[in-house]
């Protein structure tokens, strides 16, 4: 039986999602939040006051019902309409990536070494790092054999 010509009181003990859903399924084209609740309005009697009071709840319930998708951001429509295609990946393509950034890193080394020289590795310039003011000039060395003594 069409939703639309059912009796009233039969439509009170449905939610207001339910409506939708009954109204999307039986006219089979998607419809924006306030037209879809203003069907839904007209089924029940309400008024224009009950409508702009309770659409804000409406679209939430529409937003948690997994049987309703959003379509386009504007229309709503059943899920059970829409086929959802699965992509299974079978790895291939990962292969390749991963061969082409092996390439590119080792691009990179041999740029990389060509900028380092021999004086980037001295002691003082390695004792100059070590140096600098990054806070660790107040730790201490401790030997395993001191802990054990405490």
């Amino acid at each position: 039986m069409s939703i639309r010509k059912k009796d009233i009181s039969e439509l009170e003990q449905l939610s207001y999602t339910d409506l939708a859903y009954e109204i999307i399924k039986e006219d089979k084209k998607g419809y924006n939040t306030p037209s879809l609740f203003k069907e839904v309005c007209n089924l029940l009697n309400l008024s224009e006051e009950e409508f702009e009071a309770k659409i804000g709840d409406f679209f939430t319930a529409l937003s948690t019902d997994q049987r309703f998708i959003l379509i386009d951001s504007t229309n709503w429509e059943l899920k059970e309409n829409h086929v959802v295609d699965v992509v299974i990946d079978d790895g291939e393509d990962d292969e390749e990536e991963i061969e082409e950034n092996e390439d590119d890193e080792e691009e990179s080394d041999e740029e990389t070494e060509d900028v380092l020289d021999e004086d980037d590795y001295s002691e003082d310039a390695l004792d100059d790092d070590i140096n600098e003011d990054d806070g660790m000039e107040d730790l201490t060395i401790v030997d395993e054999e001191e802990i054990d003594e405490e």
